[in-house]
């Protein structure tokens, strides 16, 4: 698979709590360079890196980060400054917790509000694959599909564990036909971003695919 197609579906990440302004200068220069899909950053950069970016770069940024248990009118305040900052895409969050009580319908209100928040962005809800039963994975498809969300997530990164093959391969037999999926969390080589590209999954959420690139100078 050609490098530049794999950089072209990879949201750049940088959510490190140690993450400074400059670093997400460098996140932003290095994904323009590249072409990457977005740069998905803390919420308190994102109206310094859309000033920054411009149209050079979609900015991406998360909501109910990284645990989700925030209440619903959080989460749509967090969406509609993001917005207003200049968010170009939305990564939220799920209450797992919801999900394990079996409340899909309160699961459901929650990403179509925060879907209407999002006024048109991409929204993409990240349901913590690690923490769930293929049952509670299957189900969120559903949950994601019928709210109206653009893309389900694997993972924050921030939790035991990250995308598996597995997963993808689930998501690609239990969503809906307008919805994509994003792969995130541990994706440390080329060959992962390959495999979970022909998985299916149309988005990578990794930091380390343009290191690499950088590294080994593949472009």
């Amino acid at each position: 698979m050609d490098i530049k197609e794999i950089l072209s579906k990879c949201d750049h990440t940088q959510l490190a709590v140690t993450a400074t302004w400059e670093d997400i200068k460098t996140l932003i220069d290095d994904a323009v360079h590249y072409g990457t899909a977005s740069v998905c950053i803390p919420p308190c950069y994102v109206k310094d890196a859309k000033e920054y970016a411009g149209d050079r770069m979609a900015v991406c940024t998360v909501i109910g980060f990284p645990n989700g248990y925030n209440t619903k009118e959080v989460k749509v305040f967090e969406t509609e400054q993001a917005v207003a900052n200049g968010a170009d895409e939305i990564d939220m969050v799920i209450n797992v917790g919801d999900l394990k009580a079996g409340r899909y319908e309160k699961l459901k209100d929650e990403i179509s509000a925060v879907k209407a928040a999002c006024k048109g962005r991409i929204l993409k809800v990240i349901i913590e694959t690690c923490l769930l039963t293929d049952d509670e994975k299957i189900k969120m498809c559903g949950i994601v599909t019928e709210a109206g969300a653009d893309f389900i997530k694997t993972s924050t990164g921030f939790s035991k564990g990250g995308a598996t093959r597995e997963d993808v391969e689930l998501f690609a037999r239990h969503i809906g036909k307008n919805v994509k999926i994003k792969a995130a969390g541990g994706i440390s080589s080329v060959k992962d971003a390959e495999d979970f590209v022909r998985l299916g999954a149309s988005r990578l959420g990794t930091s380390r695919i343009v290191k690499i690139v950088k590294e080994e100078k593949l472009l």
